[in-house]
């Protein structure tokens, strides 16, 4: 088979820079702390034809990437969990498999962001009360009075900060094995694009969660970009990375007194 590269589109480059404007517009949340750093927010687009077959076998899509090699290896048994969800299955070596899905992953160069934020300043706004005390002595009344205040806020102030984002894609491509046999053409089954941006410069922690997200959508008609939100601690994540799902413990109760 004819090596085989596989390019971003227009499409998918956009979609990339307007994960990170809407990453750079969530920050202010981030720094009071309602938004959980270890959520990934997934964007997923798939295409398909009708007739997907579920037999097929993996090949890299990055150039100069063996099927050997050990970063491929692992994020391909991600991608095996995830397609045997959907009802595929992978021929193993000897048998004739219907289709062959290129694998595709990257993460882009960090990019540095400013975004800026309003802080409460706290001080003294007014009194809530008084309490005066006094002394008669050698004919002479002294007094003194104390007051009581209150605080709150008394304005605002204006930070600036920066943080670094990296954009991460998965793309896989399905292609009918069948039609290439007859014509060494590669005719396209389906191709399924993932892209996440966020903090996380680390692929390999990143990848597995990215999978899991999109897991449902893969060799389907999504019609449109479809955002997800996932926690890395998923119980679909600790799936597709193989990881036993333990139950809840019972939880102990009491009898009433």
């Amino acid at each position: 088979m004819p090596g085989f590269r596989v390019l971003q589109n227009v499409d998918l480059r956009r979609r990339v820079r307007r994960a990170a404007r809407t990453f750079v517009a969530l920050l202010p949340l981030l720094v009071f702390g309602c938004v959980s750093p270890p959520h990934v927010k997934i964007s997923v687009d798939s295409l398909s034809r009708a007739d997907v077959r579920r037999s097929y076998t993996l090949l890299p899509g990055n150039k100069d990437t063996l099927d050997t090699d050990l970063q491929f290896q692992e994020f391909a048994s991600y991608v095996h969990r995830a397609l045997a969800l959907r009802g595929f299955r992978y021929a193993q070596r000897g048998e004739s498999a219907e289709t062959v899905i290129f694998l595709a992953y990257g993460i882009g160069d960090p990019q540095t962001h400013q975004y800026s934020y309003s802080m409460p300043v706290f001080g003294q706004t007014g009194v809530s009360g008084s309490t005066t005390t006094g002394s008669f002595y050698g004919g002479r009344f002294s007094s003194t009075t104390t007051y009581t205040p209150t605080y709150g806020v008394t304005g605002y102030t204006t930070e600036v900060g920066s943080i670094t984002l990296y954009s991460r894609f998965i793309r896989l491509q399905a292609y009918d094995l069948s039609v290439y046999d007859r014509t060494e053409k590669l005719e396209e089954v389906w191709r399924s694009n993932i892209v996440s941006v966020g903090r996380f410069g680390d692929l390999r922690r990143v990848f597995p969660v990215m999978i899991a997200g999109s897991a449902k959508h893969l060799a389907t008609n999504t019609g449109q970009w479809v955002e997800i939100t996932l926690d890395e601690q998923d119980a679909s994540v600790r799936a597709i990375k193989g990881m036993t799902v333990e139950p809840p413990a019972p939880v102990s109760r009491r009898p009433f007194r």
